[in-house]
């Protein structure tokens, strides 16, 4: 929603607000379903049992028709490899020999990576936040969209034994009321999509009861969104004694999830919680099954896992996640460096859930949320330095030189100086004795675009070892 119209939005009475939010929801129903939706997630649903060689010859066959349309069609491709027939590049077997893309080039020219035979005024755009508050313009077509959705159908909603009739809520990075409203309703309804949007912004504990008594109103079986957000609703009905609905599911997105706030989420609603990974990039995707597992969407991207000097390293090692996306073949992104690290699971290694997809062992984090020390280690998922046991509502890790590392802690009341002797013990063991390690109590933690929460920051250049 742009400027002009979200003003317009927050000048309406609720219930203009909740109209406008059903429109909306109408429209994104018509661009995201339709007549063969069913047929989308029953085959999504039955590639889960193929074998790697089955998923190795459809990616190959799906990499060489997306790298030559690349080629023939879309301008920045067609712009960089002007020089070379495009027989000699459209072959699987030479994606290695094609560049990394950073964020930067698709930010600067996003028109550029949209194919040619396309349209984007007829295409549905996306504009992500940016974690650096530069967004990223994005063009998909209605079969993207309608196939991503379908996947996102077949698991997320199915493996959780869920349905698009049922009524669920998210916590998410719309400003769906003002930022200086202070009494709810800090939601609207969005009644299409049987949608109840909870804002991240106006979580305070005062209002804790008001947000679940809406969940409990509309009759919500499953919560998507933030962990961030999650955690502190959850943390402060924990603490308030209140009465919380039961869920079957809670379901996080756009940051990673960390293990205390999975068991406060779990203990509060009473319910799993599960873990996606995702871009609006659309190059790569993954969901938690029941098992506990991070499974790959291989129909979204192939993953390369590489060091920093660009080279594959064995499975099993981390890396950073540099994908290519196999989903939007409008806007091709090709060895897209999304930013983050982690590592694939070993050759061989299966899932208790039965189901034959690839495993995602581990996200660590964003490249520029890892912290370097002085020795040249990279540190990721610190996750464990704030485990459930400690009385923080939440924390954050600043790196502020090679050397120096601040922690900023939004305590609850329980909260003494031990407790900080504690976390910078835990921080220690994991990045040396040679970084100074100051904690901070503060009485909350800025967001980022659209609302995100991150856990760490690094403000230094992490992208080479610091050493001596």
């Amino acid at each position: 929603m742009t400027s002009p119209l979200l003003g317009l939005y927050h000048r309406l009475p609720y219930p203009g607000r909740t109209l406008a939010a059903s429109l909306r929801g109408a429209y994104l129903k018509r661009w995201r379903y339709g007549s063969e939706t069913k047929e989308l997630v029953a085959a999504a649903l039955e590639r889960e049992s193929w074998t790697p060689q089955q998923w190795e010859k459809w990616q190959e066959s799906r990499l060489t028709e997306l790298l030559k349309r690349a080629v023939e069609r879309v301008p920045y491709y067609r712009n960089l490899w002007a020089a070379r027939p495009a027989s000699e590049l459209s072959s699987w077997s030479n994606l290695a020999s094609w560049p990394i893309l950073a964020k930067e080039a698709l930010r600067r020219h996003p028109e550029e990576f949209v194919a040619d035979d396309c349209r984007p005024n007829r295409m549905f755009q996306e504009q992500t936040s940016g974690t650096t508050g530069m967004p990223l313009r994005l063009w998909w077509g209605r079969n993207t969209i309608r196939g991503w959705y379908a996947l996102q159908e077949a698991r997320t909603l199915r493996w959780n034994g869920l349905s698009q009739k049922e009524p669920w809520a998210i916590l998410g990075g719309q400003l769906i009321a003002p930022a200086a409203q202070q009494r709810p309703p800090f939601w609207v309804w969005n009644a299409p999509m049987r949608q109840l949007y909870l804002s991240s912004y106006h979580l305070a504990p005062a209002h804790t009861a008001s947000y679940l008594e809406a969940m409990q109103r509309y009759g919500v079986v499953h919560l998507l969104g933030y962990p961030s957000a999650m955690h502190a609703l959850a943390l402060a009905a924990l603490e308030q004694g209140l009465d919380v609905p039961e869920l079957r599911v809670a379901i996080t997105n756009a940051e990673p999830l960390f293990s205390h706030q999975q068991d406060v989420i779990s203990e509060a609603f009473r319910c799993p919680v599960r873990e996606t990974y995702g871009q609006a990039e659309l190059v790569a995707a993954a969901s938690e099954c029941e098992a506990g597992s991070l499974h790959l969407w291989p129909e979204v991207g192939f993953v390369e896992v590489l060091d920093d000097e660009g080279r594959p390293v064995p499975l099993g090692e981390s890396g950073r996640l540099v994908c290519t996306g196999l989903l939007n073949t409008d806007m091709p992104l090709i060895r897209y460096d999304t930013g983050d690290r982690g590592r694939l699971a070993e050759e061989g290694t299966t899932c208790s859930c039965g189901r034959r997809l690839p495993i995602l062992e581990e996200i660590e984090g964003r490249q520029d949320d890892i912290l370097v020390t002085p020795d040249g280690r990279k540190i990721g998922r610190l996750d464990p330095v704030f485990k459930a046991d400690l009385p923080v509502r939440e924390a954050q890790i600043v790196q502020e030189s090679p050397v120096r590392v601040l922690v900023k802690v939004v305590p609850t009341r329980e909260y003494t100086p031990a407790h900080a002797e504690e976390i910078a013990s835990r921080l220690r063991d994991r990045v040396g004795p040679d970084m100074e390690i100051e904690i901070a109590t503060v009485d909350h933690i800025e967001r980022g675009p659209a609302g995100k929460f991150r856990a760490v920051v690094s403000l230094v250049d992490n992208e080479v070892p610091i050493s001596g």
